[in-house]
This record gives C-alpha cells, structure tokens and sequence, in this order.
C-alpha cells in the first residue's frame, strides 16, 4: 500500500487587523516582528504634535492593515492569545475562510512601494476610471524592471506614475524616472 501524503503547511501572505489604538506603543506589526514573522504594512509619513512640536512620523496607511507570512499553524496560536490581533475574513466563502494575497501580488506590490521614496496610497474607492491609464511595463528600470501595472491619469501631474494593485485591499502609485521606460501593453 502506498503512503498517503500529507499536506504540509503552506506559508502566504494572510490579511489582518490590528485592533490596537493608533497610538499604542507596541503596534500588531511591530510585536509580530520581533516574534519573527515576515510582516508588511504599507507606511506614510504624517505630521503630528508631540509636546507642543510638530514632527514627522511614519504611521500605517490604513490603521489597522496589515500582512503577514507564515503559516496558520504559526500565526494561530499568536492570534488567539492577543485580543487586538484577528484574521480579515473573505465575505461570502466557508466560515473562517482567511483572506490572503497571492505570493507574487505582494511580492510585486511591496517591490514597487520599497523602491520609492514616497508611494502615494489608495484606498480603492478612491480611483475613479478616469484615473486609469493603458496597462504598461517598466523596462529597464532598476528593481522596477518587469513591473507591470496601469498607467495613473491625473490632471496636472507632470511625472509617470504606475497603479500597482493588492486586489480587493488597496493600490499605491508609484513614480517612474522616465517614459521611456515605460512599455504599453494595451488595455
């Protein structure tokens, strides 16, 4: 008789939410790193007042995004034990079906915003079909060689920026050197 294989835990990029204040002192991303995880929160930088002075501080996008590599097995027994940490669950799927991104969305997606100084976030709703240009390749372009995405249409704006998307989460547009660079694909 043959053996029967066993389905070994499969790492990926799951969705959650952190609970904590905006201003709690050890954000779900920053406790998930020093546990080991892989985490990625999409990051702005913001103003705030801190004793009576203004000062930048980089601070998530959306408050409470975050995505995490691992495993279920791993990341379960972190979760049931902090109150502020949940799963985002897909709507309309099996009860407790985690929401995940696929291996190659996130790693495009973070390439693209790590290799600007400012990626401009948005919310999905926030892109209206005017915005959205032919679809493009960047060639030659250092870590951005390959990328593909949807050209951004914004009046007024006098620099390329390509939409790259986590689908059903959020997008970032990302400025590119030159339009020479950029390779249309068609729509």
């Amino acid at each position: 008789m043959g053996e029967t294989a066993v389905d070994e835990p499969v790492r990926q990029w799951f969705v959650m939410r952190d609970l904590k204040r905006a201003n709690a002192k050890n954000p779900a991303y920053a406790m998930l790193s020093d546990l080991g995880f892989k985490v990625f929160t999409p990051m702005t930088t913001r103003i705030a007042l801190r004793n009576g002075k203004k000062e930048r501080r980089d601070v998530p996008f959306i408050q409470d995004l975050l995505f995490v590599n691992a495993t279920r097995e791993e990341l379960d027994p972190v979760v049931r034990r902090t109150d502020t940490l949940q799963y985002r669950f897909l709507k309309g799927h099996t009860l407790g079906t985690a929401m995940t991104v696929a291996d190659h969305d996130m790693a495009t997606f973070i390439a693209a915003v790590s290799s600007v100084a400012t990626p401009h976030y948005y919310h999905l709703d926030e892109i209206t079909p005017e915005m959205y240009g032919a679809r493009v390749r960047i060639v030659s372009q250092g870590s951005f060689d390959g990328l593909e995405g949807t050209l951004l249409k914004i009046k007024g704006a006098r620099k390329k920026r390509v939409l790259i998307q986590l689908p059903g989460l959020l997008a970032a547009g990302v400025e590119v050197g030159s339009a020479d660079l950029i390779e249309e694909m068609g729509r």
